[in-house]
């Protein structure tokens, strides 16, 4: 056991040592482990080539017929054969030279080595040193990347890269790098643009109720009837902070919510929302069409009954009276989709798609904070939709959702056909 223990500790001492010398001295660059690199695959592919060149000349100096070319070439009356004339003149020439030969043989061979490993020794060196300048070279673009990535925060997320060159790996990460500065800056600027819009709508409604009671408070004769208008004005502000705060709450949750993967079809969310909305519209003297066709879907029940609701809410809400409504869901291409069109106020086309950002409204008027689109492209982007937004020359907006259509087999529940709510819905 004592054996075992002592082994233990003489094995681990090593890696001790190691750690030390890692946490003491400083991390390697990237420089510096390319250029080792460099000079090791040059040391041992040299060494190879070397060792190969060095047996090849070994061979061809110490062959047979090498020597017998050699020694008839300096003795060239002296028989070959130690039996072909006299014995004795021709076996001695013939040790003599192959002593020298050996001799030779041996001191050429010694020197070719030695200069060999000099040889070697400088080309090392000297592939140290380029391994070292072009390592430098290559890494210049990522110096440049960890310069910009050190300089940026959130007060200059403007700055970019651009880095030039060849369409290497490091100018596509240079690109990815400026393309993600360009996502960062434009969530920075949306969520300060949040901010400073939410801050001034609940700021509204309390300076309103503020002036509603400091105005009452003020008045020494104010009666019944003052203090009942004032009760109410407050009350009409706070349901309106409750209804931003609720918009507030269900964005937030659309944004972090993740599809459930619950079987829903589109035509009865759209039937029943159409059904809550049927007032409003007749209120607002909205002509409302709808062509619902089975769209099963999957995903979360109440979010995409949220989105359906938003859009037939914005529909009525940013109308004309006498205008119209129009409402319809069907299967196209393997994909549920709803489609919601009204009249209304001209919008500029290129602006259109800036109404998926909380609180635009473009000037089209309406009692609305402007989330119910923002929340539309929660939900579609939580269910990975897709969301097409289109103003036409004659008014109104054109909005288009599309989702992965449930493939289950079990829709029976579905009806099948066409409904019609035309009816039921346009005011008398």
């Amino acid at each position: 056991m004592r054996g075992r223990g002592r082994m233990r500790r003489a094995t681990a001492r090593p890696a001790a040592i190691l750690r030390r010398l890692r946490a003491a001295g400083p991390a390697p660059t990237v420089r510096l482990r390319l250029t080792a690199t460099y000079g090791v695959v040059f040391l041992l592919t040299g060494a190879v080539l070397l060792t190969i060149g060095y047996l090849l000349v070994r061979h061809n100096i110490n062959g047979p017929e090498d020597f017998g070319k050699a020694y008839r070439a300096l003795f060239p009356g002296a028989p070959t054969r130690p039996f072909g004339g006299l014995f004795g003149p021709s076996l001695k020439a013939r040790s003599l030279f192959r002593a020298a030969h050996e001799q030779f043989v041996s001191a050429a061979l010694h020197r070719l080595v030695l200069e060999y490993v000099l040889a070697l020794g400088v080309m090392t060196l000297i592939s140290v040193a380029a391994g070292w300048l072009l390592a430098g070279r290559a890494l210049r673009p990522l110096r440049a990347i960890t310069a910009t990535a050190r300089r940026v925060s959130g007060h200059n997320l403007g700055e970019r890269i651009d880095l030039h060159g060849p369409a290497d790996e490091l100018k596509e990460l240079a690109d990815t790098f400026d393309g993600m500065l360009s996502r960062l800056d434009s969530a920075f600027a949306s969520q300060r643009h949040f901010v400073a819009n939410a801050s001034h709508e609940l700021r509204t409604p309390l300076a309103i109720m503020r002036t509603e009671v400091d105005v009452t408070l003020a008045d020494p004769a104010a009666g019944t009837a003052d203090l009942r208008a004032m009760g109410e004005a407050v009350r009409e502000t706070v349901d309106r902070c409750e209804r931003l705060i609720e918009g507030l709450l269900t964005l937030a949750r659309s944004d972090a919510a993740e599809a459930r993967g619950e079987p829903a079809d589109l035509s009865m969310l759209a039937g029943d929302c159409l059904t809550d909305l049927r007032a409003r519209a007749e209120d607002a003297d909205v002509e409302v069409r709808a062509r619902l066709e089975p769209a099963p879907a999957s995903g979360d029940a109440r979010l995409l009954e949220r989105l359906i609701a938003n859009l037939i809410d914005n529909g009525i809400r940013y109308n004309r009276p006498g205008g119209h409504l129009a409402v319809s869901t069907c299967v196209r291409d393997s994909r549920a989709v709803v489609h919601v069109s009204n009249s209304g106020a001209r919008i500029d086309p290129a602006a259109a798609s800036t109404l998926i950002e909380p609180f635009r409204r473009l000037g089209r008027g309406g009692d609305g904070f402007g989330l119910g689109l923002s929340i539309v492209s929660s939900v579609v982007a939580a269910h990975s939709g897709s969301l097409r937004i289109r103003a036409p020359e004659s008014g109104g907006l054109d909005v288009e959702v599309e989702l992965p259509a449930e493939s289950s087999g079990g829709q029976a529940s579905i009806p099948k056909g066409k409904v019609s709510i035309r009816a039921a819905l346009t005011p008398s």
